[in-house]
């Protein structure tokens, strides 16, 4: 595949680069003259010297040793977003950006990415559609090449389950009986009080309280807005979304069966207080399922969907990893070339990295990859299912960034005080989402 030759690539590449000679956070000053073969720095949204960095660097080498053109990967992680800011500030973008398809709205409304044309791009058409929905901004145009998808479940301590005496929860009212039995009953048999039922990041950084709680605000049957693009307004104060907000509250002020400390913690914190047996019931992706494997062990915990909420839906959000092409670039044609080969059978093969702690690609979103194929561990199958029966993501909003921190805030300020009014507090949050939306237009 990679070894076609375009003919229309070459004067689009420069009519890509012409088209961005003023986009922001790359200042007015005059652009490289398009080269096919300059080299191709990526930056990917991963922990340094991690399995998912060496995945990425062997999907680059590929890449190099099909088309010569050289990259360089960077692996970066925490606050990888201001990093990026600072890059654009010193007019030193990347090529490429692997990251959250949730940063979309972001990077377009600073003009740090450039468009797609979705049909440009080489294997384009063996992508689902909604691994392209991910891809697009508020205004339909779209501005990444999707890469990877994935969804959420629960993650559940078998051993304690069964020590309890309780079955997998159907519902809601079993979920929360089984996170008050993790709390009360000594599952893991030292005798003290030490374990609880939920583990929540429930950080406001980067929305984390928000982007844990929109699944099951989505299964209470509650919503963040109505109406459609250009007239939306907010929905978020919404008696279904009252009850959720409540019922989360309820988990850590009543039931009391949320690990402590969840309020500050971001999933670097999240993650060890379920593989360290302080809280036995993890709503998270399946990106964790090998570290746990190796640090809690496989026999200890079960992978199961979300039950139905209130609202008699099953949900989860819906996420993943879109390749930007960032603005400015000396190699539009390299970076669309890169991109065609992160999405091909070979790219996304490469990127599962079989059952491995070193995937990149959760759930591929080339039709034509067998999932079952190339993993034999079936306990992705249930992310693939929820991904597919139940999958939502994020709202189609010019950016969606300060929706989710605002919602952050707000189901922050309702779990960390007891004492609040979680009517009250979204009444507020609602009118936070009235101003954005004027504000966006949207």
């Amino acid at each position: 595949m990679l070894s076609r030759t375009k003919t229309t690539r070459l004067v689009a590449a420069l009519a890509a680069t012409l088209a961005l000679a003023t986009v922001a956070g790359c200042g007015e000053d005059p652009q490289p003259a398009a080269d096919s073969k300059a080299p191709l720095e990526i930056w990917v949204r991963k922990p340094p010297g991690s399995p998912t960095e060496k995945t990425h660097q062997a999907l680059a080498a590929k890449f190099t040793a099909a088309t010569g053109i050289p990259a360089k990967v960077t692996a970066l992680f925490e606050d990888f977003e201001t990093k990026l800011q600072q890059a654009a500030a010193q007019k030193k973008l990347p090529d490429i950006v692997v990251n959250d398809t949730a940063q979309l709205g972001t990077l377009v409304k600073q003009g740090l990415v450039r468009d797609v044309k979705q049909a440009d791009i080489e294997g384009g058409d063996q992508l689902t559609p909604a691994s392209w929905d991910a891809a697009k901004g508020a205004d339909g145009k779209v501005y990444a090449v999707p890469f990877s998808a994935q969804s959420f479940a629960l993650f559940i301590r078998k051993d304690w389950r069964e020590k309890v005496g309780l079955g997998q929860p159907a519902g809601w009212a079993e979920l929360d009986a089984l996170a008050t039995a993790f709390t009360t009953k000594d599952p893991d048999g030292n005798g003290k009080a030490d374990t609880y039922g939920y583990v929540i990041p429930g950080s406001t950084k980067r929305g984390y309280l928000d982007w844990y709680f929109s699944s099951f605000l989505w299964a209470s049957g509650a919503d963040y807005f109505s109406g459609s693009a250009g007239s939306l307004a907010p929905a978020i104060g919404s008696d279904q979304a009252v009850a959720a907000a409540t019922w989360l509250k309820a988990q850590f002020c009543t039931a009391k069966s949320v690990v402590p400390g969840a309020v500050t913690s971001e999933t670097t914190q999240a993650h060890p207080l379920f593989e360290s047996g302080k809280g036995g019931i993890y709503f998270t992706g399946p990106y964790n399922m090998a570290r746990f494997d190796k640090n809690l062990g496989k026999d200890k915990y079960e992978v199961v969907a979300l039950p139905a909420g209130p609202g008699g839906k099953q949900a989860s959000l819906a996420e993943g990893e879109n390749v930007y092409l960032m603005a400015g670039s000396a190699n539009p044609a390299g970076q669309e070339r890169f991109a065609e080969f992160l999405i091909s059978v070979d790219g996304q093969t490469v990127g599962m990295a079989g059952d491995t702690d070193g995937n990149v690609v959760r759930l591929p979103v080339n039709k034509n990859v067998d999932l079952a194929k190339v993993r034999t561990d079936a306990r992705w199958l249930v992310f693939d299912k929820v991904y597919k029966e139940a999958g939502r993501y994020a709202p189609v909003v010019p950016e969606w960034t300060p929706f989710r921190t605002a919602s952050a805030e707000s189901l922050n300020a309702i779990v960390a005080n007891c004492s609040s009014d979680p009517r009250a507090e979204l009444a507020k949050l609602a009118e936070k989402f009235t101003a954005e939306l004027q504000k966006q237009g949207a």
